[in-house]
């Protein structure tokens, strides 16, 4: 049997056709596999995607970090550190005072003939506003003697007699040195005074026969008034001088409208100045 001349041309050309159409796979293949992106690079890639969108967010917040500060800032001013609440409260009414004393009380001007020395008592309390300004209500009472020549002139059996002045006051006092342990303040007072002037006349008798001192011919009249002065004070305790109990001692002269000498129960205006020793906490 004998085989065509052209078997062995027609193999070798069904080779290298083979051969041309697997070198082209390979090649497209390759070619594919430089085209297409990696596991890696889709990591980084959304990695640097994430990263991106991070930074937009933080620039965002470091926009509105200093609003945030500010806030914080600004809150402090109703906490521990401001003006408007917890431990930095500021109250107007800063505290309470009080004081009690006593002592004399000269006449002077026209007043000095109807009443000499006497006594007086001065008790008060108020509002501390500061160190510095304090107010007080006062009340003072002061007992005066008659003058025996004043006595003598009335006539009429008088033995004797004493001027009473009572008086409710507003008082503020000024510290001038409110750091100090011992220090000068001004003080001074506005207010109502009450005086009445009593003359004692002996009467005779009681049930043993001795003769009896009674008040008669007293008079009084309503007016206002006023005071001022200068006192002086040391601080007791208190490490570093700031202790608020004080031991004061003042003199303010005194002023009161009362009637004039010729008109009812006028013996002309009353001046005074009573000299008080006292504590002031």
């Amino acid at each position: 049997m004998s085989y065509p001349l052209s078997y062995p041309p027609a193999t070798s050309l069904m080779r290298r056709a083979g051969l041309c159409a697997a070198a082209f796979l390979i090649a497209a293949g390759f070619a594919c596999a430089q085209s297409a992106p990696s596991q890696d690079q889709l990591s980084a890639t959304g990695s640097s995607s994430s990263l991106s969108g991070l930074t937009q967010y933080g620039d965002l917040s470091a926009f509105e970090a200093p609003a945030i500060s500010a806030a914080a800032e600004g809150g402090g001013q109703y906490g521990n550190g401001g003006g408007y609440g917890g431990g930095g409260k500021r109250k107007f009414l800063h505290d309470w005072t009080f004081e009690a004393g006593g002592g004399f009380s000269a006449p002077m001007g026209n007043d000095t003939p109807y009443i000499t020395w006497g006594g007086n008592f001065t008790g008060g309390g108020g509002v501390r506003f500061s160190n510095r300004i304090s107010l007080l209500a006062e009340y003072q009472f002061m007992d005066n003697k008659l003058p025996g020549a004043f006595i003598a002139a009335l006539g009429q059996g008088a033995s004797g007699g004493n001027a009473h002045i009572n008086s409710i006051t507003g008082s503020p006092v000024i510290d001038l040195f409110p750091k100090k342990s011992n220090g000068i303040y001004l003080v001074g007072g506005w207010g109502w005074y009450h005086k009445s002037t009593n003359f004692n006349v002996q009467v005779c008798c009681d049930f043993y026969g001795y003769p009896v001192t009674v008040n008669t011919n007293s008079f009084s009249s309503n007016q206002w008034g006023g005071n001022g002065g200068i006192g002086i004070y040391h601080r007791l305790g208190g490490m570093y001088g700031d202790s608020k109990t004080k031991l004061f001692a003042e003199a303010r002269y005194t002023y009161i409208h009362t009637p004039p000498i010729g008109q009812e129960n006028g013996l002309g205006t009353t001046e005074l100045i009573p000299v008080t020793l006292g504590l002031r906490f």
